[in-house]
């Protein structure tokens, strides 16, 4: 069953305390968002408070998937560029798709909707992400219609020794 997207929702006690559970529990199953497992809720809270501020200054914007259970799925923040020369594209950060739903293609749903939602901002032409290499997902995001534009070898330390590219990505929107 497909997930239902909302761009901006309201955030309510509910929605904060899903969405720290599924960074946090797609960090612990290895997901890369920013965090290396073992991580707890309280590690995580502060960068998600982060996010919820730039949310309220009206710097990024929220898109969310709830599963058929109302259960938060799927996220994905489109930040806004403040530079007067680089208007013209969004970030995506922290897209991410609960483990108990991978595999059902929720992630190219995300991406569609979050292409979606940045196609409603003014002037907003493409989406611009990095993703850890080494785990693949350069090329699921290429099957998604993203490019790889830039790569930075061994610039992300996931541990003493274990140093992996940051892979730029990127989505024109026409």
């Amino acid at each position: 069953m497909p997930l239902t997207f909302t761009l901006d929702p309201a955030v309510t006690p509910e929605l904060r305390d899903g969405l720290l559970d599924l960074w946090t529990d797609a960090s612990n199953a290895g997901g890369a968002v920013g965090f290396v497992p073992p991580v707890d809720r309280e590690t995580i809270r502060p960068e998600l408070v982060k996010h919820l501020a730039a949310m309220a200054e009206g710097r990024t914007r929220l898109v969310v998937g709830h599963d058929e259970d109302g259960a938060v799925a799927a996220t994905a923040f489109l930040v806004l560029n403040t530079h007067r020369l680089m208007i013209h594209w969004v970030w995506a950060y922290t897209v991410m798709v609960h483990p108990r739903h991978q595999g059902k293609g929720y992630g190219r749903e995300l991406l569609a909707a979050a292409a979606d939602a940045a196609r409603t901002l003014d002037g907003v032409e493409a989406i611009r992400l990095t993703c850890r290499g080494g785990l693949g997902l350069e090329r699921f995001y290429g099957s998604c219609g993203y490019k790889e534009v830039g790569r930075i070898p061994g610039a992300i330390r996931v541990a003493p020794g274990d140093d992996r590219d940051d892979v730029i990505m990127l989505l024109p929107l026409h």
